[in-house]
């Protein structure tokens, strides 16, 4: 009857506690009696197969238990640097203070004195020890898990630059970006979301660039979510965007390092998020999204070109099915007679509209497109060649569709490859069908119609309060529509009247002839 009395008052705590966690209340202290802390936190990890107490006695008259989750904490070390040198003690443990500083080899160590603390090292695999007699406990930085190694971004490949991505593990991560920013004006805050998954996310940024009232926004929005659980920083990215019904992205993801430091040292703010290997980026605009790592570390007269090229092909792969459709349904005039007789002839046999046919095309390409991301690497990409071309030639045939509609889509969906994130690619993708369906209905007026509604939508966005048009507002084309030279780009991008706006000293460019000493 007693053993029941106190398993049901071993609940009621439990769930306040619990309910503690949620609300980031710290109101339990821990007991002093070692027998009592046990069974508190045994009634908190019930049915948990993995949370293991080890107890054990130190020096002469002292009982002492370790608490730690099976496969987040290093079990090895826990064994050498805790257990084995307080079993080993002979003398008289005066306090548990004692032991940290005396006995215990580990590292790193933290003293604590709530539930509520004691479960949050245990969550994130660090290993807690209580005395008895004692109504502190001490967590030591003991953490051990499986982790995937240092890779290259797949989706964020360079000719020239670093070779090393972000990984799942967020320490890793932060390290990552110390090792190239070593300034201690490199500022990290962490706070935890979710109420069950408890995800650590870290803000970070450098103190003096960023300016204030970004960083109280970050924080702002960041600290209102609440929800069960944050698995991706996907999750974070739809909740404090500004516009979260546009297609077009309003934060900047990536797992490139080097990309999230020269963000930094413009003035934004990154956000790390534990669990992914994608870093979110704020404030950015739409040329943020039209730029690659790479441009920075060719020469640039190469990596101009290169942007010309992504803007141009960027317009074919958003109009191109869409004027096609609009010149074979209303303006045939405009085609010149030898080239308009040829697209008749090809669509002599077809028995849809152009419209129709256009529309049946892009779909089956955007299928085959998605089939060749989701299947198996090995097999993804000959399923997504070799079916375009047999369901092309196939089609063409059967009389389905014309050639000329095959080779716009193929040059539409090449061109889309030449934007060089993927979340900028999505919304292009997703407007083309809105774009063929003006163009069928209403020729080139519906295209220009369509076309200043999304300018005029781009112009409405804002990312953290920037609008996302900036860049041409403020005429900062330097990094735009060119890529400038590295010794001509003196200022910061003017993002929220940062104070350090000058990112190097003015006549950068050397003269080889002369010498800097006279």
């Amino acid at each position: 009857m007693r053993k029941s009395r106190l398993f049901r008052m071993g609940n009621t705590r439990t769930a306040q506690i619990n309910e503690n966690l949620r609300q980031n209340k710290e109101q339990h202290p821990l007991f002093s009696s070692l027998d009592q802390n046990k069974q508190q936190l045994a009634a908190v990890y019930l049915s948990c197969s993995d949370f293991i107490i080890r107890s054990f006695p130190v020096g002469e008259a002292k009982q002492a238990a370790v608490f730690y989750i099976d496969g987040l904490t290093d079990t090895a070390r826990i064994e050498q640097t805790v257990i084995l040198p307080l079993m080993s003690f002979n003398g008289e443990v005066s306090s548990i203070a004692y032991l940290a500083e005396h006995l215990v080899t580990a590292a790193s160590s933290k003293f604590l004195t709530t539930f509520e603390d004691a479960i949050k090292y245990l969550s994130i695999g660090e290993p807690v020890l209580f005395l008895d007699d004692e109504p502190r406990g001490i967590a030591f930085g003991l953490s051990n898990w499986q982790a995937r190694s240092i890779e290259e971004p797949s989706a964020e490949s360079v000719v020239r630059g670093p070779r090393e991505g972000f990984t799942e593990t967020l320490r890793v991560n932060t390290s990552l970006i110390r090792r190239i920013i070593k300034s201690p004006l490199l500022k990290m805050n962490s706070i935890h979301l979710g109420e069950y998954t408890q995800t650590n996310v870290i803000i970070t940024y450098i103190d003096g660039l960023a300016a204030p009232e970004l960083l109280k926004e970050v924080e702002r929005r960041l600290e209102h979510i609440q929800i069960d659980g944050i698995l991706e920083s996907g999750y974070i990215e739809e909740l404090i965007e500004d516009s979260p019904l546009s297609p077009f992205p309003q934060i900047l993801s990536t797992e490139r390092p080097d990309v999230v430091c020269s963000n930094l040292l413009e003035g934004r703010i990154a956000i790390l998020t534990e669990g992914t290997p994608f870093a979110l980026i704020v404030p950015v605009t739409f040329f943020s999204f039209m730029q690659s790592a790479e441009d920075y570390y060719q020469r640039f007269l190469f990596s101009t070109a290169i942007r010309w090229l992504r803007y141009f092909f960027g317009a074919i792969s958003l109009l191109l099915p869409s004027i096609y459709v609009a010149l074979l349904t209303f303006h045939q005039e405009m085609v010149p007679g030898s080239l308009l007789i040829s697209m008749a002839t090809s669509r002599e046999a077809v028995p849809f509209p152009a419209l129709v046919e256009a529309l049946l095309m892009e779909i089956t390409f955007e299928a085959l497109r998605e089939a060749g991301v989701r299947l198996p690497k090995q097999i993804g990409a000959a399923v997504s060649i070799v079916g375009a071309l047999v369901i092309g030639q196939a089609a063409v045939q059967a009389g389905l569709v014309s050639a000329p509609m095959v080779i716009i889509v193929a040059i539409t969906g090449i061109s889309s490859f030449m934007i060089p994130r993927y979340v900028t690619g999505l919304p292009i993708r997703l407007l083309r069908f809105p774009f063929i369906l003006l163009a069928g209905s209403l020729g080139l007026l519906g295209i220009m119609s369509g076309f200043i509604a999304l300018i005029l939508h781009l112009c409405s966005l804002k990312s953290f309060g920037l609008p996302y048009m900036s860049s041409v507002a403020r005429n900062e084309l330097r990094d735009i529509l060119a890529r400038s030279p590295m010794w001509m780009m003196d200022n910061r991008p003017e993002l929220f009247g940062t104070t350090n706006k000058y990112r190097q000293a003015p006549d950068q460019m050397s003269d080889p002839g002369q010498d800097k000493n006279d």
